[in-house]
């Protein structure tokens, strides 16, 4: 992309530049974000965490996790129950990582490699070769010189006495078939024995029925060569595997066991997001188990307190005495134990776990509030038995607090289990199976029908009419027209043809289609997309600190609370300060002043404040990838509701980025042909899109109208004239900033700008220079050329604007934002296209490093500023803006630079990407209002502060039913965000359409 330098006073001559800068500035591979280099050679895992219930929870297992040693980041998310942890593999192991997080009270297990989109953790292979038909030192010397000049390979060593070669190489650049070929070229025979990359997988096994089964699977799988390590679990029916995929495929793993077993046994991957919503669905049912358990306990409690004693025949049964106790009060104790100990086990010990590590959680106030229930009524039940004097019991107050609890937690656990619909959905994308074509000798025999997931780089799969594409690849016959709106957000169908890319999970809509598989699991599209949604659900926003520091002191707070209120109402009641009516019911002060401090620490809930940004995030992000914007983190989220400037780029962003030439122009007394032909021959060697251009209007100036039809013809048939058509090139060289220059029939031809031409002391005509004029107000680029040290003729290009930019610009300025263009371009065409666009803030002539310093300029007083590139080439702007937009990613949407990644190439979408920002902040401003003002309110109910004016006292159940939906009531207020719809520019811009 770097041959061809037009320069800034030529239209796109921006891009251009950026592209040489870049090249030299920004690693694709490294990325612009340190952090990456930092943690390079690092492990990455993702466990999952239970027992989890609040934001003190997150707080404390990332506590633990950096505590330890190696580990060099940790992130947790209470929603999606997982921490995601990366760590130094020499000096942790996943063990550790497991311990650490059990030793701070919680269960923990390793999930496995597949749910994460492991990055290569080495740019390097090491690789194992066996070498046959070596003799001598001589042949050991041939056989490393020749695998060291291979392109990637890094070292070379090669032993004769064990006919081993150890090859360290690059995979991208080579592949060990490549390393084998090349060394068998040199008559030697080579194979890959192993290699230092492995791959971890779960397979679900059917047919395993009995330990002699298992014996089969055993010595199966120890015959199969590349296969490093094994576990059987017999009882869930599951082998995990350690394999080295560059020597055996998991594909050739599975077909082994089904074959070797005589189609007894039947290997399936296990799709790891099925078994995470699988064990969702565990939770939701134990939650419930639990439920269920506590209301029927609870009701016949509640039946002997408040309906049976107006039955007269159960009531005198209940008040006969079994000992020295009721036989209604030996019941109800009995079934509260039962709910308290038994049922409310859980919160005993997540109570325990919190506190052993110095926290404290909503655990922690459940149990201080039924235990303090409990125990007085045990204690009130023993002192009525052998005093004959009966003070109120209130074991149903424990009782209904667990029950209503519970009920709050499973409703909780539904409604969460709804915020990641948008991931479940994305994976539901992808299809089961795919139709894999089998060759013979070459030519096709067969088909066969396989997992999706055991598809292979290269593998070549059938698409029917109606079906999904099973992978990322490019097609290699038939034509169709495939639906990507489930993927980009594309609504228009569509056309496929030869050579043309498909995006695995899109539905083939009427044409069947033989594709080649190009990139499958984790590098697929859609496993990209569900990655970076996965990895900005797993983020926090800045906004969660708040919640994070008042989670971590809220529980001691209102123990304190809990405390003084007891201590008011019992010290003013032993005083004198109240009637002793207000006590009367509750026979004394300390009773009456009990259920006060019971009261407050039950209806206290730091749930809805932990819950109530990451619930809006997770949300959000979901629907903003079912729409096309993919956010990268809930920071990114955060800042672009603030977004105050946005800076377009121009030449792809602003425009369609399909440059055309539109006219050329001859100067002198040369032929249109034969000038086209100089032109094209110059930029032949060049392969930038303006140089292109160039080439394809001469190439059908020449040519049209004189080829086949047939587009496979047409292009055999370009390629060969091009090499016949074009003059000999000798000596070229791209000039930064102006151009390129070259010899063609020994003499020197300039294409560039003015200050090319003029430099090498040509003069140009002032009928060229109006007619340059012209062009560049009617925003135009103008290419000027010059041959034998004279000025020849010029060249216009035009670059078509996006339909939707003006109106675009407009609604962004309709909401409050201020649209800047910054470009490489001469200052008349910039100002041209933007006054075509209606953006009044021009930056033109700009270097490419010198986008990132406007960006720091707009940014000096505060501002937030948001950057709009077509990824790479805008890379060191997208990185200074405090919100980059990478436009028109398509099927490349690994783009380390942007904080948002816009799938389809549309500039509707930047409105889309603010909009949903500032709904989703709003209804998170929202939710720590309800939180907030829930407790403020409550509390002081609680604790009887209305007591005194009005009567009103409120009971523990009732407190902990309040409990219970104040959480479950934040979350179901994000999960009013799922009904969020893209706003219509007419709205925006308040237009009435007739």
């Amino acid at each position: 992309m770097a041959h061809l330098q037009l320069t800034a006073l030529a239209g796109g001559a921006g891009d251009e530049m950026e592209e040489v800068a870049l090249l030299g500035s920004y690693d694709v591979e490294a990325g612009p974000v340190a952090a990456s280099d930092e943690e390079a050679g690092m492990r990455r895992v993702q466990v999952r965490v239970a027992g989890m219930t609040c934001s003190a929870c997150t707080g404390a297992v990332e506590a633990a996790l950096s505590a330890r040693r190696g580990v060099r980041r940790a992130a947790v998310s209470l929603l999606q129950n997982r921490a995601h942890v990366v760590f130094d593999p020499a000096l942790a192991k996943d063990e550790d990582i497991v311990e650490a997080i059990e030793d701070a009270g919680f269960e923990a297990e390793i999930l496995p490699d597949s749910t994460v989109s492991q990055p290569k953790s080495q740019k390097t292979l090491s690789g194992q070769f066996r070498i046959g038909g070596m003799t001598c030192a001589a042949c050991v010397n041939s056989v490393e010189g020749i695998l060291k000049k291979l392109p990637g390979v890094k070292r070379a060593v090669v032993a004769l006495a064990t006919s081993l070669g150890e090859v360290e190489y690059d995979p991208s650049a080579i592949s060990k078939d490549e390393i084998v070929q090349a060394i068998e070229d040199a008559g030697f025979d080579a194979a890959l024995l192993q290699s230092s990359e492995q791959d971890k997988v779960l397979l679900s096994v059917t047919g395993l029925h009995t330990e002699g089964d298992v014996d089969v699977l055993h010595d199966i799988l120890k015959k199969i060569e590349g296969l490093r390590q094994f576990g059987v679990n017999f009882g869930n029916s599951e082998i995990e595997i350690v394999f080295d995929p560059e020597v055996v495929g998991l594909r050739q793993i599975v077909d082994t066991i089904e074959m070797e077993s005589n189609d007894r046994l039947k290997a399936h991957v296990q799709n790891p997001y099925l078994q995470a919503a699988s064990n969702d669905a565990q939770e939701a049912s134990k939650t419930l188990h639990l439920l269920l358990s506590s209301l029927l306990l609870s009701i016949p409690v509640f039946f002997i307190r408040m309906v049976c004693p107006h039955i007269p025949l159960i009531s005198s049964f209940l008040v006969m005495h079994f000992g020295p106790f009721c036989i209604g009060d030996l019941l109800k104790w009995i079934l509260v134990s039962m709910i308290q100990f038994v049922v409310g086990k859980r919160f005993y010990i997540a109570a325990y776990r919190a506190l052993r590590h110095g926290s404290t959680n909503m655990d922690v106030l459940v149990v201080i509030g039924t235990t303090a229930s409990y125990v007085y009524s045990v204690c009130a039940l023993l002192y009525g038995a052998f005093t004959g004097f009966h003070p109120p019991i209130y074991f149903e107050t424990s009782a209904m607090i667990i029950t209503f609890v519970l009920f709050g937690k499973y409703l909780e656990v539904l409604a969460k289990g709804k915020t990641s619909d948008a991931i479940k959905k994305l994976v539901e994308l992808a299809p089961a199976t795919a139709l894999l074509l089998l060759k013979d000798k070459g030519k096709y025999s067969g088909e066969k029908e396989i997992d999706a997931s055991l598809v292979q780089p290269g593998d070549t799969l059938k698409v029917l009419p109606g079906s999904k594409v099973p992978a990322d690849g490019v097609v290699i016959w038939g034509t169709s027209h495939v639906n990507e709106s489930m993927v980009t957000g594309e609504s228009v169908p569509i056309s496929k043809e030869v050579s043309s890319p498909v995006i695995g999970g899109t539905m083939n809509l009427h044409g069947v289609l033989h594709i080649q598989a190009t990139k499958v699991g984790s590098g697929t599209v859609l496993s990209q997309i569900i990655s970076l949604v996965e990895t900005a659900q797993m983020s926090k926003a800045p906004i969660q600190k708040f919640a994070d520091y008042v989670a971590s002191i809220f529980v001691p707070i209102v123990i304190t609370l809990s405390l003084l209120t007891f201590l008011a109402w019992f010290l003013c009641g032993w005083l004198g300060a109240y009637p002793n009516s207000w006590s009367a019911e509750s026979s004394n002060c300390f009773v009456f002043s009990l259920m006060f401090s019971i009261s407050v620490v039950v209806i206290a809930c730091p749930c809805a404040l932990g819950l109530a940004t990451p619930t809006a995030v997770m949300v959000a992000t979901g629907v903003g990838a079912n729409h096309g914007v993919l956010v990268k983190g809930g920071d990114a989220l955060e800042r672009a509701q603030n977004v105050k400037y946005v800076i377009f780029d121009k030449t792809g962003t602003l425009t369609q980025g399909k440059a055309t030439v539109t006219t050329a122009k001859i100067f002198s007394g040369m032929d249109l042909g034969d000038f086209l032909t100089l032109v094209a021959s110059a930029e032949a060697s060049s392969e930038h899109p303006l140089a292109k251009a160039i080439l394809d209007y001469a190439f059908h100036f020449h040519f049209f109208g004189k080829l086949p039809s047939a587009k496979d013809s047409i292009k055999k048939r370009k390629e060969e004239i091009l090499s016949q058509w074009l003059l000999e090139v000798t000596d070229f060289s791209a000039l930064p900033g102006k151009g390129i220059q070259c010899w063609i029939n020994g003499k020197k031809i300039l294409v560039g700008n003015r200050a090319l031409i003029t430099e090498n002391g040509v003069n140009i005509p002032d009928e060229a220079e109006h007619f340059l004029v012209d062009m560049e107000l009617s925003a135009k680029t103008g290419i000027l050329v010059a041959y034998d040290g004279g000025f020849i003729g010029l060249i216009g290009i035009t670059d078509p604007l996006k339909r939707e930019a003006a109106v675009v610009v407009q609604g962004l300025k309709k909401m409050g934002v201020h649209p800047v263009m910054v470009t490489g371009d001469n200052w008349r065409t910039a100002q041209a296209v933007a006054k075509e666009v209606g953006i009044d803030d021009v930056r033109a002539e700009i270097m490419p490093a010198g986008k990132a310093d406007v960006i720091r300029s707009l940014q000096k007083d505060g501002s937030v500023v948001a950057m709009v590139g077509d990824g790479i080439n805008d890379s060191p702007a997208l990185a200074a803006a405090d919100v980059g937009m990478a436009i028109g990613a398509g099927t490349d949407i690994a783009i380390e630079a942007a904080d948002y990644v816009l799938l389809r190439n549309n500039l509707e979408d930047v409105i889309t990407a603010i909009d949903l920002s500032r709904k989703t902040f709003s209804r998170i401003r929202w939710n720590y209002f309800f939180a907030m003002a829930y407790n403020v309110v409550t509390i002081p109910v609680a604790a009887g502060v209305l007591f005194p004016f009005t009567g009103l006292q409120m009971p523990p159940w009732l407190a902990g039913a309040c409990m219970a939906f104040s959480s479950v009531s934040v979350v179901c207020s994000s999960l009013l965000l799922r009904r969020y719809r893209k706003p219509r520019l007419t709205t925006v811009l308040q237009i009435t359409v007739e």
